[in-house]
């Protein structure tokens, strides 16, 4: 697992066209680091109370931090912006396009401090910028397996090389469902509970055929055959038929993997000539689906199975 330092300069070349966002001061402070991963109004701070001030996030200026300012003389403005300045801030946005007055600019550029404009009303950037922070900041890792959206299952599918992973991917893919990653799936921890799986940009849309090479699935099965990102439900490894001592035939006991610290259902299909492996991932999707519905029919034909028993103990 790890986490991406997260800069400045990261944040407004990944989010300027979502946020848009301008560059107004400061370009010599873009590696700055954002080491929080949320924003603040610094509100309480612009006034003098900085015992509390969130200084390590990206700082909104709306209309009411701006009209304080303006109530202010240039020199008690000065003094702020010096005490303000005196921390280190990661970056200023001024929503609505409002715009910093001279004194402020004069601050920021002394200290190397990106500042920012931003059309957005202000309530509106912070929620946008939150969540693209958050997922900046989100731990992150690699998963060797190829991941498939199956009837809204987003299933990774794990297996040695020439097990029969592409040819059940593939295979799964012509029947109607969509490609998320062929063969190394990226994923990404949200909120602490979901675990969302992608594909490298640079491979996006293409797959490895052994024998055949590489093939775009976009173009050859339509642009509905591809997904950019689902999170992972299950893990299904294909394994040979002799390395699966114990095949379960009941499904009575649930394995879990673990992905970046998340246990993820896990289901072990053994592989020989003639198993439909794209239709055994299938059936353990839609498994996977009903199981999470809350409905296990192992535990059910189990409990039927007890109840009958019950019924024929003689009293």
């Amino acid at each position: 697992m790890q986490r991406d330092i997260v800069t400045v300069e990261k944040f407004y070349t990944q989010q300027a066209s979502a946020l848009q966002l301008r560059l107004v001061a400061g370009a010599n402070g873009l590696k700055r680091i954002i080491r929080e991963p949320t924003v603040n109004r610094p509100g309480l701070a612009i006034a003098g109370f900085t015992k509390y001030f969130a200084s390590k996030r990206v700082q909104v200026m709306g209309a009411a931090e701006c009209t304080f300012l303006k109530s202010l003389s240039v020199e008690a403005r000065e003094k702020r912006y010096a005490e303000l300045f005196s921390y280190k801030i990661p970056c200023f946005v001024f929503s609505r396009n409002l715009k910093p007055d001279r004194e402020f600019l004069r601050a920021a550029e002394k200290a190397n401090v990106p500042i920012f404009q931003c059309p957005l009303i202000t309530m509106k950037f912070i929620n946008l910028a939150t969540l693209a922070v958050e997922m900046m900041f989100a731990p992150r890792g690699t998963e060797m397996g190829s991941m498939v959206d199956i009837l809204g299952v987003g299933v990774i599918v794990k297996g040695e090389s020439g097990i029969g992973k592409s040819e059940c991917v593939l295979a799964l893919i012509e029947r109607g469902y969509s490609l998320v990653a062929d063969d190394i799936t990226k994923v990404t921890l949200l909120d602490g509970r979901d675990i969302m799986g992608t594909s490298a940009e640079l491979t996006r849309n293409h797959m490895e055929v052994r024998g055949i090479g590489i093939i775009n699935v976009a173009a050859m099965f339509g642009v509905k055959s591809i997904r950019l990102e689902k999170r992972v439900d299950l893990v299904v490894s294909l394994k040979a038929w002799e390395q699966v001592p114990d095949v379960d035939r009941l499904g009575m006991d649930e394995q879990y993997i673990e992905i970046l610290g998340v246990k993820i259902p896990h289901m072990i299909i053994p592989v020989r000539p003639g198993r439909d492996l794209a239709r055994l991932t299938e059936v353990a999707a839609f498994q996977a689906k009903l199981k999470l519905s809350g409905y296990n029919p192992a535990k059910e034909l189990n409990e039927r199975l007890l109840a009958k028993m019950a019924a024929a103990k003689p009293v």
